[in-house]
């Protein structure tokens, strides 16, 4: 891990992998300290804002340093199902490059628990780890110019579902009616750091 000042009041935190960002936001989350601020995780970085500038800082790096990364607390966060109508465009592409039938496709999907590891890309994206290892796979040689929103989508190790309209290179297996950001609502996103998804298949 690299720590970098990141201001007066905050600490980036660049870590090894995915895993260790997550077990490290899990550490401070759990801590609780009243004088941290923000965590915003990234794919292999954590931003820590404390009140207390350098000294709240520094007594949170030795509460990293100290922990045992390997085996971080749970920290709860809120379960979201999410009904999914699997039609995606790239649903056969899919099977197809996991050597798979469509319905094995469905059922690992829904089988599998998320967890939204960071958010990012488009307000309300979350990006899901748990993808069963025969999902895994790559990005479209050439992104779509428009995804259409709900649309429920793989790529590498993550599942996500794009909240709005826009371009994208996911591989699409269905679409949901589920509103994943609405800036008027007293919680604009559905998904947050922390949450746990499942996706459940409509007929």
């Amino acid at each position: 891990m690299r720590w970098r000042r990141y201001g007066p009041d905050a600490t980036l935190l660049d870590c090894d992998s995915l895993e260790q960002m997550s077990a490290v936001r899990a550490v401070v989350s759990a801590a609780g300290p009243e004088h941290v601020t923000e965590l915003v995780p990234g794919a292999r970085s954590l931003l820590i804002a404390s009140r207390d500038g350098e000294r709240g800082l520094a007594a949170i790096r030795a509460l990293v340093e100290s922990a045992d990364l390997a085996h971080p607390p749970t920290v709860g966060g809120r379960e979201v199902v999410l009904d999914v109508r699997y039609d995606g465009a790239d649903l056969d592409l899919v099977a197809e490059t996991a050597g798979i039938g469509v319905d094995e496709v469905v059922e690992l999907h829904t089988g599998a628990e998320y967890r939204v590891a960071f958010t990012g890309f488009a307000p309300g994206f979350g990006y899901l780890t748990g993808l069963p290892e025969p999902l895994r796979q790559a990005r479209l040689r050439t992104p779509r110019t428009s995804v259409p929103a709900g649309s429920v989508a793989i790529a590498g190790e993550f599942t996500g579902v794009y909240p709005r309209s826009s371009p994208g290179g996911w591989r699409l297996v269905g679409h949901t009616e589920a509103v994943l950001f609405d800036p008027r609502a007293e919680r604009p996103a559905l998904l947050a750091p922390g949450d746990t998804v499942r996706f459940r298949s409509l007929p």
